[in-house]
């Protein structure tokens, strides 16, 4: 796990060392710079070592100087690909690290190497003979990769903050039209970021750079997409007896460090899933699991996850935290956030890799498992909207949100009167616009309002539409599938995992996003994931006989904060350059006098100002 960075164009050693500086936290553990001598390339890294710790030192260059990495991530199939290279007569320098993978890969299988990886990566790779640099990232977006364009000179880094100590892109402003983007969905999709001429490449792309011109083009070698025709062989039965075993080698790959192992654990199915198969794997006493407690019951999910520990017997370590005195802890979290997404949940996921980093410097996780396998409780409220829309007038919908806007408010996690209010406020659009509307801070006329600019639907979710049209199932369920998986795991969830854990210098590891166990989930029909209103169906089918019963049959809670309630007694955050502010402290007004619940709003609000405003690292 590290940070890079570099850029082809304008610049010399000390813009590339300031760009570097500025990784520290992902990367305490070694440091390294080239510079061509005949071309303007210049490639950084700082390493948090994790893989073959003596022989994995970056940038990383074959025996013949031709081809140079440097890497952020882990390939977890690096040794069964070394085998493989090796047959075809790749000769390796080190023991056992996954970065030359990347050098031998290349040069035998050319770009058709970022297929054969089973990982979370983003990648420069410069190939001094063709004169050009490759930047690849992961098939989900695990981990990050941003690159900015002045001219001739293209820069990138794992971070915008350290992006942004590059000459070319110290002043670049605000983009007017991400920011609406952003409230329109409460984080970035990507290419955008929240500034011009900066973007994010988006998972399962490569960039190739001309590091004679400097013209540079995007390739798209991964899409995560449903397959509705081609169902596995078998029966129920059989499909959950296969994601289990997929599951389980998924598990024990990400076992393999030369550091530390744990495992984040909430109590939940995913987490508990997790940590059952590292129990077949290791003995489970050796087993170190996490988790953070409230003293908010709402909000407070740890005795769920002392629970499991003591069912497995793991060795389990737990914080109690008192919600309101870690508020303070909120400046710097989302002033470090570098990419700010609109989710209160960041917070305790920080507090949590902050408690974990003292014990291991790897934590294995459950995300994406409510992505591939239908785990939201919006999955469970589909076919009460179809019938909703279907059979309620268009011009009662009106009415009935208004009634809704009368439920008295309240904190609570996911309380009654939020759900319903963020439910209805999507029915009055078109399918394809439900669940990113459920999720939005701000709906499409309030962003008209605060930009004071015509805006469209077609254009603040302009992503969303066309994924909505590019899915090869017609079935609603399957295209909620691609949306949660395609943009809100990868630009949100995996956004807040990634700078949570490596703001501590925490490398995080996510089982379900093994890709063949995800190419396997692709091919599953919906109706076992989501059936009747039973959620994750088949993988809690897959678990019957290693998780209890009774966490199997709980409701997802989730990793909440009472964000409503701190909102009430905070102040406004300062102005972001960009649009009229007015509008959303009228709405911090109306929800600290308890009359509108804006939580998201102003939350996403409070992130972006402090991320934008913050003090680079």
């Amino acid at each position: 796990m590290c940070g890079i960075a570099g850029f082809v164009g304008a610049g010399n050693a000390d813009d590339l060392k300031r760009m570097t500086d500025a990784l520290v936290h992902r990367g305490p553990n070694d440091e390294g710079y080239f510079a061509d001598q005949h071309l303007p390339v210049f490639l950084a890294n700082r390493r948090l070592a994790v893989t073959d710790i003596p022989g994995g030192h970056q940038p990383m260059w074959d025996a013949q100087g031709d081809v140079c990495v440097v890497f952020n991530g882990e390939i977890y199939n690096h040794r069964a690909l070394r085998r493989r290279l090796e047959d075809a007569g790749a000769k390796f320098q080190s023991d056992h690290a996954d970065t030359e993978v990347l050098i031998h890969g290349y040069k035998i299988w050319g770009e058709d190497l970022w297929r054969e990886l089973n990982g979370m990566f983003a990648v420069a790779l410069y190939d001094r003979h063709r004169k050009k640099l490759v930047l690849a990232r992961d098939r989900f977006g695990e981990k990050p990769l941003f690159y900015g364009v002045q001219g001739a000179t293209v820069a990138f880094s794992s971070e915008l903050t350290s992006l942004r100590r590059h000459p070319s892109f110290r002043t670049s402003p605000l983009s007017s039209h991400a920011l609406r983007k952003y409230f329109a969905h409460g984080f970035f999709p990507a290419p955008h970021t929240p500034y011009e001429d900066i973007y994010k490449l988006p998972a399962g792309h490569t960039l190739t750079i001309d590091a004679t011109t400097g013209s540079f083009a995007t390739r798209e070698y991964f899409r995560f997409g449903i397959v509705p025709d081609a169902k596995p062989p078998g029966r129920p039965d059989d499909w959950a007896a296969e994601v289990g075993h997929l599951l389980g080698n998924s598990v024990r790959a990400r076992l393999e460090s030369d550091v530390p192992v744990g495992i984040f654990l909430s109590g939940g199915v995913d987490s508990s899933a997790v940590l059952s198969f590292a129990a077949d794997v290791r003995p489970p006493s050796s087993l170190k699991t996490f988790s953070i407690g409230f003293r908010e019951t709402s909000f407070d999910e740890s005795p769920y996850a002392e629970e499991m520990a003591l069912a497995i017997g793991s060795t389990h370590y737990v914080e109690i935290c008192d919600l309101d005195a870690a508020r303070s802890e909120l400046p710097a979290i989302l002033g470090n956030m570098d990419e700010p997404i609109g989710d209160g949940s960041l917070l305790p996921t920080s507090l949590l890799a902050q408690f974990a980093r003292k014990h291991v410097t790897v934590a294995l996780t459950g995300d994406g498992g409510d992505e591939l396998f239908a785990g939201y409780d919006p999955f469970r409220v589909l076919k009460s909207a179809a019938l909703y829309e279907k059979l309620v007038p268009k011009p009662v919908h009106a009415a009935v949100r208004m009634m809704a806007g009368w439920l008295p408010l309240s904190d609570a996690n996911m309380s009654f009167d939020f759900v319903a209010r963020r439910g209805l406020a999507g029915l009055k659009q078109p399918q394809c616009l439900w669940n990113p509307l459920w999720l939005a801070p701000l709906q499409p006329d309030e962003i008209r309002d605060l930009f004071a600019t015509p805006v469209t639907t077609e254009e603040l979710y302009s992503e969303v539409i066309a994924a909505w049209d590019q899915c090869a199932s017609p079935h609603l369920v399957d295209r909620v599938l691609e949306f949660y998986t395609r943009f809100y795991l990868a630009d949100q969830l995996l956004v807040k995992a990634d700078r949570a854990t490596m703001a501590a210098s925490l490398e995080a590891r996510a089982p379900f996003l093994d890709y063949e166990l995800a190419d396997y989930a692709a091919r599953l029909p919906w109706q076992v994931k989501l059936h009747g209103r039973t959620t994750k169906w088949l993988l809690k089918r897959a678990l019957r006989d290693r998780l209890p019963r009774d966490l199997l049959k709980r409701r997802k809670k989730g990793f909440g904060i009472p964000m409503g309630r701190w909102l009430r007694s905070m102040d406004p955050p300062p102005p972001v350059p960009g649009f009229d502010d007015a509008l959303l402290r009228a709405r911090w007004s109306e929800h600290a006098s308890g009359h509108g619940d804006h939580r998201l709003a102003l939350w996403s609000w409070l992130a972006l100002a402090h991320s934008v405003n913050g003090s680079p690292r």
